[in-house]
């Protein structure tokens, strides 16, 4: 079959199962935007490239399969690197496909001419230079290859114009793809199994956490497995949130600088950690010197360089996390840890008196209440897409997630603006859920345009801002460590309301609690997208909250009524 590398860029996608991309049209891209409509691809218009990254973000982490972005050179390229950013850090696994200059002008600062894999290099898994029209459809198998294997990543694949332009007799590829030195699948070795084992049996403090590992190897069943006979609690990291059921007795919470206070303190007093999928992020440890020093380790993890990169372990299990559990749990011991559950109850202590939940808010509308009662009247169902700041962390804790993939978020790169064009890209993959988007009023208007991309593409998303007036966790750090000087964090914003209307939206404005489970019903019988400007306290903050650097358990925590009252709230 005669192909130009166009047609062939598409003829390799179909056959990788790509079935919508997200991108925008640019001079070095045409011809490939040309061939596309010849396709059963569906191409969703953003309005920023930045868009379309997050997009494929959120469809990779919802579905789990590969996300596409496509742009132009130059301007376009570039305005793909923070979402090529937060996927990496996130390990999302996304193909950036960039047109490119023709091969001739390649170094003479032509017409949006960038060095996008010069510029991608550090934030990307692995990236590509194509000018030669018979290396575009290898280049990309490698490309959905590398990015979906081992521990997932983005891949940006650049494509000169006159290699889009080229034809050539085009056998589709066969076989699987194989990269020489590259070794994505690991598997624990049976002695470091026996002493993980050694170590679980022996502990009488043990405590798992859990990370997004659990969730990329679908290993939500063969964690409960394990968790219920070992005995073990389970705290989990920010992105392992619904890798383990919220609601199950063992379920401890969220651990770090926003965790649970109860989960920290656990950390500290634990004799074993069992670390499944996660990195020991300083969001997570708080000081490393002071960092569970009573605890015994186990770390496992499918990146090699994770294990004793930041924290020194006992025993070091590289591989699939699932793989790790269905080798462990026939061998543990069948374990009842009651009295390490009770201390852990005990640990607790005043948390429940302290929770803004139990607290009276007298006609004030409070961020907490509003994602606890979405909590509540979606049932813990719906997908949730958060942007980054004090929403986000709201979410985490009053916001219960039971099942995987139902929370899409920005972990380690803290992307403001991920969250409306990440939910885009979660509705494509998942047609029939019901997704809501929690964003600040910083956040949501750095990615707001993307409203009209749901406009365009009829698609319906509910968006819940959390509106304080403030770039809230900015304000909290000026409050807490820098006297209350809000220098640059005091935000006008416009009408969302009306910025909805203006995109042929619906938007609704909540100043009560009282009123939250009305918009929420509104907003599921509306067609289309719909915004819901909630206008929350402003000063409220996040507790608990270790501050940077300190140790785990340093926490500044919400004031108790009894302390400073006397008397029960």
């Amino acid at each position: 079959m005669k192909r130009t590398g166009a047609q062939i860029i598409w003829e390799v996608l179909v056959r990788e199962g790509v079935d919508v991309v997200f991108g925008y049209p640019g001079g070095a891209i045409m011809p490939a935007y040309d061939t596309i409509l010849g396709y059963p691809i569906r191409h969703v218009l953003v309005r920023h490239e930045q868009g379309a990254a997050h997009m494929a973000d959120g469809y990779a982490r919802a579905s789990g399969k590969v996300g596409v972005a496509i742009a132009t050179s130059g301007p376009g390229a570039t305005n793909l690197v923070t979402g090529i950013a937060t996927a990496m850090l996130d390990s999302s696994p996304i193909v950036c496909i960039t047109g490119q200059v023709s091969s001739k002008l390649l170094g003479t600062d032509s017409f949006q001419e960038t060095d996008i894999t010069g510029v991608t290099l550090p934030i990307t898994k692995h990236n590509y230079l194509v000018t030669d029209v018979a290396e575009i459809a290898p280049t990309l198998r490698e490309a959905f290859y590398i990015a979906r294997s081992g521990r997932p990543g983005p891949v940006l694949v650049d494509i000169t114009k006159d290699a889009q332009q080229a034809s050539i007799d085009f056998e589709p590829p066969k076989g699987e793809v194989r990269l020489p030195g590259y070794r994505p699948s690991y598997h624990a070795g049976q002695t470091e199994i026996e002493k993980a084992i050694e170590l679980i049996d022996e502990a009488e403090r043990p405590l798992i956490l859990a990370g997004q590992g659990i969730v990329r190897a679908e290993a939500t069943r063969e964690l409960l497995a394990f968790v219920e006979k070992a005995g073990i609690p389970v705290a989990s990291t920010l992105l392992g949130l619904g890798g383990f059921p919220a609601t199950h007795p063992l379920s401890l919470g969220m651990m770090g600088m926003h965790g649970e206070a109860w989960v920290n303190h656990a950390i500290q007093e634990a004799d074993l950690l069992i670390a499944l999928g996660m990195r020991f992020d300083d969001r997570v440890t708080g000081n490393l010197k002071t960092y569970a020093l009573k605890a015994k380790k186990i770390h496992v993890e499918i990146d090699r360089s994770e294990i004793n990169k930041n924290v020194k372990v006992d025993v070091g299990l590289v591989g699939d996390v699932r793989d790790a559990l269905l080798s462990l749990i026939p061998g543990v011991k069948q374990r009842n840890r009651s009295g390490w559950l009770e201390r852990i109850n005990e640990l607790k202590g005043d948390s429940a008196v302290r929770d803004i939940q139990h607290l009276p808010y007298h006609d004030k509308l409070y961020a907490a209440h509003v994602l606890h009662d979405l909590w509540r009247l979606t049932e813990g169902k719906a997908l949730v897409v958060t942007d980054v700041g004090q929403h986000q962390m709201w979410e985490a804790q009053y916001y219960k997630h039971d099942y995987p993939r139902k929370l899409i978020t920005s972990g380690g790169l803290g992307t403001m603006g991920f969250a409306l064009p990440a939910a885009v890209g979660a509705r494509f993959a998942k047609p029939e859920e019901e997704i809501w988007v929690v964003v600040g009023d910083g956040g949501f208007q750095m990615t707001a345009c993307e409203l009209s991309t749901c406009a365009q593409e009829g698609i319906k998303v509910h968006v819940a801002i959390i509106n304080n007036g403030y770039l809230g966790m900015v304000r909290q750090w000026q409050e807490f460590f820098y006297n209350r000087r809000y220098s640059a964090t005091p935000m006008r914003s416009p009408d969302f309301v009306k910025l909805a209307e203006a995109h042929g939206l619906t938007g609704i404005r909540v100043t009560k609690r009282e009123e939250i489970a009305d918009a929420v019903a509104r907003a599921r019988a509306t067609p289309g997208t719909v915004v819901v400007d909630f206008r929350v306290e402003q000063e409220d903050s996040v507790y608990p909250m270790v501050p940077a650097g300190a140790d785990l358990q340093d926490m500044i925590r919400r004031p108790s009524p009894i302390v400073e009252t006397g008397e029960d709230p």
